[in-house]
């Protein structure tokens, strides 16, 4: 099996796992004691998640892939600046689509850091800058530890929204439950790095294991609420179509601009998929320290960009590795 086909086994997956997931959480959703466990089961697995993180992160790719700067300026613009103005300013466009609630989920989808492992398997893919994109990535899941509530916090106050109040809780919450176990993996590499490169399908099954675990927590809190009668389901379909429209812009905004400024083919295309991507695996946990809950306005806008986005760059990735292959050939 090629790598093209062990990316995508492993993306049908974890889509097969989000699907259960949901439907688990609409027909059998858990309560009452249950669902106080489930919740303890999600903060330990959080935490988990972002140890093992820590642990996996090589310092040596980090500094590798730093000393292309431009390339880094470009990914950060596209992640932290131009998501979160473009969302705002489409706001006369896209609200109408999804109503006003799950708008303001699609701005928090605009605030998250970029996707690590999807990221860099599409760059491969493709045939981009592999370095520059695990640098990326993982740089930008750590600014997005102490950006993604400042957004948050500044985007919330602009539109009216009272729900997200960045103070020193939120900043407190967010460095036990994902800062500490990162520097602490970060610190445990020397004993444990060798058992998780050795065991990377057991660590892969815990990722999608934790996500999965978030979004069936969050679907029987919505179904235990009444969440899913309140929904107007025209609207979910104007989420998909605003999830396109901003994916698509992004496509072309960083597509054209690395051109324009005169990066080559591999860093073009790392630039598109690490400028372009938002994490599902972020975003969930620091959701929950933000607000303090899984909000289901704020999820489901999280799960139909994940999608979207991964179907998305299936397609550019496979239509690049096309065409270095006829290229080459």
């Amino acid at each position: 099996m090629n790598l093209f086909q062990q990316i995508f086994s492993r993306a049908d997956r974890f889509t097969t796992g989000i699907v259960f997931s949901v439907i688990l959480g609409l027909l059998l959703p858990c309560a009452g004691q249950v669902a106080e466990v489930f919740d303890g089961l999600t903060n330990a697995a959080i935490v988990l998640l972002f140890y093992l993180y820590g642990v996996k992160l090589s310092r040596e790719s980090v500094i590798a892939g730093l000393l292309n700067w431009r390339l880094q300026l470009m990914v950060f613009f596209f992640t932290f600046v131009f998501f979160p103005l473009i969302t705002p300013l489409l706001q006369p466009l896209l609200e109408p689509l999804v109503g006003a609630s799950l708008f303001m989920g699609l701005v928090y989808v605009a605030c998250l850091p970029s996707t690590v492992q999807s990221s860099i398997a599409f760059t491969a893919v493709a045939g981009g800058n592999v370095p520059a994109a695990v640098c990326s990535a993982s740089v930008s899941s750590l600014l997005g530890v102490f950006l993604t509530p400042l957004l948050v916090g500044f985007l919330f106050t602009q539109s009216n929204t009272g729900s997200a109040e960045v103070g020193l809780d939120t900043v407190l919450k967010i460095c036990y439950q994902i800062l500490l176990p990162f520097v602490l993996g970060q610190l445990s590499q020397r004993w444990l790095r060798n058992w998780v490169s050795k065991h990377k399908s057991l660590i892969k099954w815990n990722d999608q294991g934790t996500i999965w675990l978030v979004i069936y927590t969050s679907f029987s809190n919505a179904t235990a609420n009444g969440y899913w009668q309140q929904l107007e389901w025209n609207y979910l379909l104007g989420l998909i179509l605003a999830c396109c429209i901003i994916l698509g812009m992004t496509f072309a905004a960083t597509y054209y601009s690395s051109c324009r400024l005169g990066f080559n083919r591999e860093d073009r295309i790392t630039i598109v998929f690490c400028g372009s991507k938002k994490s599902l695996a972020v975003g969930a946990p620091m959701m929950l320290a933000i607000f303090g809950e899984l909000d289901n306005n704020l999820l489901l806008p999280l799960m139909v960009f994940h999608q979207v986005q991964l179907m998305a760059c299936a397609q550019l990735a496979r239509l690049w590795h096309l065409r270095a292959n006829k290229q080459s050939s």
